[in-house]
């Protein structure tokens, strides 16, 4: 995979092993990481220890988001998407998918910066409640991370901060947005979210209702939610199922009517069942992480991160009597002449 930049950008809330020197699957302090894009995976040694290096750490992904301004997105400087992974992912999995997802964008014409937010997930599906209940403990770390990221606002940055979560990193957004209500600093201070897009979301759908008091606190501070929704997720079947089915997954059955009125669903089955697996990127089981590779959902998710087209409209989307549809389509052949004057 050709290297977009020379480094890749992590916050992590793995503990690090005094034995082995080597992050585990415990939840520990917060590290911001800068590892080289022929690395592997993340390891200690590619953390900023001093206050100074972290600074320059977010300098970095500031200038690097600013530099390369995007014509076809409403955001004047630059764009930062910060992807939360799910449960059962170990650091290489971690890597490859934000490697593959940074390219995938920017073949597709996105020019932002993508950053992980790593926390502690076994590699074993045995770990499932315990990766849950690390994902809570962790959850207020990501909003920690994202207000530094945005502390350039007060100088005039205007630099956007975007989230995709898979899987269980629904749950760490929302969970963290909602622990963010609590915490006294961060909910007076004034952050704010641009796009939050969840594929393959483990999270109740009614969670996900306008009246649900979890979510309230990410509405509040989001200005849109993309649903990604695929009713073959076989994952999420297991997930509802460990549920006794008294929970359906808001990643395998979409948005629940009475949603609020900032979300939009996106039903990807119909063009999944299109997709050949033994010829698509493969980066853990298909059929709940086929997102990351495509390039279908790279230039739909390109396009709502940007924000300049309208959610109904976005071309790689098709309005049906369901609902909106994800389908194989080109951007705007002239989209980026609309601005001329």
């Amino acid at each position: 995979m050709d290297c977009a930049l020379t480094f890749d950008y992590l916050i992590s809330t793995r503990r690090i092993r005094n034995k082995t020197n080597q992050f585990d699957a415990e939840p520990g302090a917060i590290s911001y990481l800068k590892v080289p894009c022929d690395a592997p995976v993340p390891t200690p040694e590619h953390r900023l220890t001093t206050q100074q290096a972290r600074q320059q750490w977010l300098d970095e992904v500031r200038t690097l988001a600013d530099g390369d301004c995007n014509p076809n997105s409403v955001s004047p400087a630059g764009d930062v998407l910060v992807f939360i992974h799910g449960y059962n992912n170990d650091l290489d999995i971690v890597m490859r998918r934000q490697r593959q997802l940074a390219q995938d964008l920017r073949a597709e014409g996105w020019r932002g910066v993508v950053i992980g937010f790593d926390w502690p997930s076994d590699d074993s599906t045995l770990n499932y409640l315990e990766d849950r209940l690390d994902a809570s403990k962790t959850a207020i770390e990501l909003v920690r991370g994202i207000k530094v990221l945005q502390q350039g606002q007060q100088q005039g940055c205007a630099t956007n901060v975007h989230l995709l979560g898979h899987s269980t990193g629904a749950y760490v957004i929302m969970e963290a947005l909602a622990q963010a209500e609590k915490d006294g600093e961060l909910f007076r201070s004034a952050w704010r979210i641009g796009q939050v897009a969840l594929i393959g979301a483990d999270v109740a759908a009614e969670s996900l209702r306008a009246d649900s008091q979890w979510a309230q606190p990410l509405f509040n501070r989001i200005m849109r939610l993309t649903n990604y929704s695929n009713p073959f997720d076989r994952v999420l079947a297991v997930s509802n199922a460990k549920r006794l089915g008294t929970a359906a997954r808001v990643g395998r059955v979409g948005l629940p009517k009475s949603s609020h009125p900032k979300a939009v669903n996106v039903d990807c089955g119909e063009y999944f069942q299109t997709i050949d697996p033994s010829t698509a990127v493969r980066l853990g089981t298909f059929n709940h992480s086929w997102h990351i590779g495509n390039r279908v959902f790279a230039r739909d998710l390109a396009m709502t991160l940007e924000g300049a087209i309208s959610r109904q409209a976005i071309p790689t989307r098709r309005q049906t009597a369901q609902g909106l549809q994800l389908q194989d389509a080109p951007r705007p052949q002239f989209q980026q002449l609309w601005e001329l004057s």
